[in-house]
């Protein structure tokens, strides 16, 4: 028998050997192109942004930030879209039309005339120059320091950049009829210089109207759990005043940038100063307190004579009294959730209701479905409308028994009483109806006012009576 026909076959150790051969060399490139993706990721992450020297305090245009900011750019513009919650929205509403008895609570006042509902920030300066209020009545330079990049203004009329001279230049631009202040403003709404130090992109608070409130509210008694740098200063020397762009933590600056404007303020009369009346507090009761200690009122009642305060839109402060702020979440966590877009981490700055993105602004804490938390929220604002829809009733039914007394020859002695439950009962109202959350910022807060404005209508109802 030959010996060639003992040996085996070679050809399976060869198919082996070049089977090995090919599958490492595929698991080198595989780990190889693994390796460069992740460092690529790394380095985009790590690139912040392109060009920090091109910006300054005078960059108003946010398409100026557009280029080292392009994802935050394309969020910003996004706020232009009209999108609508069950409660809420960014569509210019006519609430007027909507709600009838508007006109009967503000009688007399520039808000019976026109009143819409706010859209997003890309329009706030042009929704002002349409209104009506503006068109229709006096108003002051005050009322950019929320809805324009005004911060250049106010340096210009100042004459600098310290702090003394961009208060001096804040004043004078408030006292200033409103076209004429207009004229000092480049046509740009809020936008990134508002919030953003463009040397190194930090968050920061600008207007004077809010740092003299925020200093006002630590100086007072009132409780801030929810901000602990402001509790940390009153323990300390407090030789300088506190200043939230050193003292307040990131996390903190995340609500304070929104506190810059969606507030409760009034007009200082004479000088049309904006104030923010934080001197004893952020709830509706301290606020309400001070007004009545310097005699304040926004206007007098054209049908009822009473003297009357309007809220504005008071978000900070009745987030502040929610269990949010209490645990710690800041208004951008729910209004400008984290996202990732590749390697990148950013805040949304598609500024808008939560309920128009529960997974980012949601359920990043809460893990119940998308469906409960709506159903959750929705439960909340049901329940302070029906208690707010009874707290018009009231009211509206006090100012028609007051107009009857008045007609009826009602010396205006025994009709005091019944204006003073009136400022109150629409006061509380008007707090729960200008506040954004219809109630969902703090539900149990919202109950109390609202049973107190029902309350006060119905004693206004009774002293009449009497």
């Amino acid at each position: 028998m030959s010996g060639s026909n003992l040996t085996p076959s070679r050809w399976p150790a060869r198919l082996i050997y070049f089977a090995t051969v090919v599958a490492t060399a595929l698991a080198v490139v595989a780990i190889t192109y693994l390796l460069t993706n992740i460092q690529t990721r790394k380095d985009e992450a790590n690139q912040r942004f392109a060009i920090p020297d091109i910006l300054t305090e005078d960059s108003v245009d946010p398409a100026l930030w557009r280029k080292n900011f392009p994802r935050q750019y394309d969020g910003y513009v996004r706020t232009a879209d009209m999108v609508r919650a069950k409660h809420s929205g960014s569509d210019a509403i006519d609430k007027l039309a909507q709600d009838p008895l508007l006109k009967h609570f503000f009688a007399g006042y520039a808000f019976s005339i026109d009143y819409r509902e706010k859209r997003g920030h890309a329009y706030m300066l042009e929704d002002q120059e349409k209104t009506e209020r503006v068109k229709q009545k006096r108003q002051p330079g005050a009322c950019l320091h929320c809805h324009s990049s005004v911060m250049p203004a106010y340096r210009k009329k100042g004459g600098g950049d310290s702090w003394e001279q961009i208060k001096a230049g804040f004043e004078e631009v408030c006292a200033m009829e409103w076209k004429d202040a207009h004229s000092l403003v480049k046509n740009h709404p809020v936008a990134c210089i508002d919030c953003h130090d463009p040397k190194n992109v930090q968050l920061r608070v600008t207007r004077p109207a809010f740092i003299l409130g925020i200093q006002a509210l630590a100086q007072s008694s009132d409780k801030v759990p929810h901000l602990p740098s402001v509790e940390r200063w009153r323990t300390g020397s407090k030789k300088d005043a506190y200043d939230p762009n050193k003292e307040a933590s990131r996390q903190e600056m995340r609500t304070l940038v929104c506190a810059q404007c969606h507030v409760e303020y009034y007009f200082q009369p004479k000088t049309s100063l904006l104030v923010y009346p934080w001197f004893k507090g952020l709830k509706m009761d301290a606020i309400e307190s001070h007004y009545d200690e310097i005699g304040f009122r926004d206007w007098p009642h054209a049908e009822t004579g009473a003297s009357m305060l309007k809220a504005q839109h008071p978000e900070f402060e009745f987030w502040s009294q929610g269990i949010h702020a209490r645990s710690g979440v800041s208004c951008a966590d729910c209004h400008m959730p984290y996202m990732r877009e590749g390697a990148v981490k950013i805040s949304d700055h598609h500024v808008r209701s939560p309920l128009l993105n529960v997974a980012r602004a949601c359920q990043v804490c809460h893990r119940q479905d998308e469906s409960e938390m709506k159903a959750r929220v929705e439960i909340v604002q049901a329940r302070t409308k029906a208690l707010m829809d009874r707290a018009e009733a009231g009211v509206k039914e006090l100012i028609d028994a007051m107009k009857h007394a008045k007609e009826q020859g009602t010396p205006e002695m025994k009709v005091q009483a019944p204006q003073s439950f009136h400022r109150k009962a629409q006061w509380r109202l008007d707090f729960i109806m200008a506040e954004n959350s219809m109630g969902f910022h703090a539900p149990q807060e919202s109950a109390r006012i609202l049973g107190e404005a029902i309350d006060y209508a119905r004693q206004g109802q009774i002293a009449l009576l009497r």
